[in-house]
This record gives C-alpha cells, sequence and structure tokens, in this order.
C-alpha cells in the first residue's frame, strides 16, 4: 500500500476582472446566473474560471492521483472564512462576496482560525506517515504558516514548482495528469521557495480524433 496523501488547494481570488464579471448582476452566462440560484455551484468549478489554467490544472491532477477514499475526502481546498472544503462543496455569489471580505495575505483570524481548525482535526484522523500534498506558491506564508505548524514534515509540494508562475504550474500539472505521471514532492518545511525560473515547458500536442 502507497503512501496515503490528501491535496490541499490554494484558492482562487476573488477580487479580480473574472470575479468582476461574476459580481455583474447583468451576467447572463451560465455560471453567473447558477451562482445566484439558492443551490449554487461546486467551489471547484467557480475558482476553475477565476483562476483559469492555474486552479484548474491543480483540481485536474489532484484529481487524477488523490486515492480513492470513501470514509474522509481527499482533495480540499483552502477558502478565505471556511477552512479547508472538499470541491464538490457548493457556493452561492453571496459567499464569494464573504470571501472577498477577507484578506489572506494579511493573516485575518477569519482566514487563519477555520484553517488551523481544520488542519489540527484533518492531522488526527491521518496516518502518521501521510502526506499533505499543498498544491500552491510556497514563496509566501499565507497557506504555509499555518499549515507547517500542524503538519509539519508531512505537509509537501511538487519539487518542480520552485520558480515557476502560476500559469506554469497549471500547465505543468494538466501535463502530468495527462500522462499519467505523478510528480515529485518534497517537505516545505525547510525548502528553498523562490529559485531560478525553468526551461519553458514544451506545447502540449493536441490528439486528433479518429
Amino acid at each position: 500500500m502507497g503512501t496515503s496523501r490528501v491535496f490541499l488547494l490554494s484558492p482562487a481570488r476573488t477580487d479580480g476582472r473574472r470575479a468582476k464579471l461574476l459580481f455583474n448582476e447583468r451576467a447572463a452566462f451560465s455560471l453567473a446566473v447558477r451562482l445566484r440560484s439558492p443551490e449554487g455551484v461546486e467551489i471547484g468549478e467557480v475558482y476553475s474560471f477565476l483562476s483559469g489554467l492555474y486552479f484548474r490544472g491543480k483540481l485536474t491532477y489532484a484529481r487524477a492521483f488523490a486515492p480513492r477514499r470513501e470514509a474522509a475526502p481527499t482533495i480540499l481546498v483552502i477558502t478565505p472564512e471556511r477552512g479547508l472544503v472538499p470541491p464538490e462543496t457548493r457556493v452561492t455569489l453571496d459567499d464569494l462576496r464573504q470571501f472577498s471580505l477577507v484578506d489572506i495575505a494579511t493573516g485575518d483570524d477569519r482566514y487563519v482560525a477555520p484553517l488551523r481548525r481544520d488542519a489540527r482535526n484533518l492531522s488526527s484522523t491521518l496516518p502518521n506517515d501521510a502526506e499533505l500534498v499543498l498544491l500552491g506558491s510556497i514563496a509566501t506564508g499565507k497557506y504555509v504558516d499555518a499549515l507547517i505548524a500542524e503538519f509539519g514534515t508531512r505537509l509537501v509540494f511538487p519539487s518542480e514548482f520552485v520558480g515557476r508562475g502560476d500559469m506554469s504550474r497549471g500547465g505543468l500539472l494538466l501535463r502530468r495528469a495527462r500522462e499519467g505521471q505523478e510528480l515529485a514532492y518534497t517537505p516545505v518545511e525547510g525548502a528553498t521557495r523562490r529559485g531560478k525560473r525553468p526551461p519553458r515547458l514544451e506545447p502540449l500536442r493536441r490528439t486528433r480524433k479518429a
């Protein structure tokens, strides 16, 4: 049996250009309309729209390699005020407005307290040798500090992320998911958080349908 893993996905910004499209009450495209309904939309889909390639890459990769466990989720999304939630969690436009009021970069307690709570609860349910794979930037402490405090060396990240920008990371994750080749991970604690930019990825070749 392989190492038990849980994938932790960093959130998308809710105050950018794409978010403004969703907050436009006149927006008539499908996602905006569904967000205004009481049922809402899965946060994974919403964040994939807000962040584009980067979050789509994270979610696709995590779904490709996360262990299949029925007892507890193995993919969790970091949120601005609700801690860790599965990507299937449904949110509404009002939820996104609440998210946009919390600045995670400043260590707002509305963000940090739920994150630490859920990290602590998650840690208590996992085997001692489990790995928590952070799919997100480790260049700042906005996620890392709270997670390392709970998980220590069990918190790992793809070593190939160092030096890459968001879009490059997203492209790398999509490529590896498509190839079925999982990345190598290294502990966040003590890792080099910034490094030389690696060579650009070669464009993915489109497969022709027969």
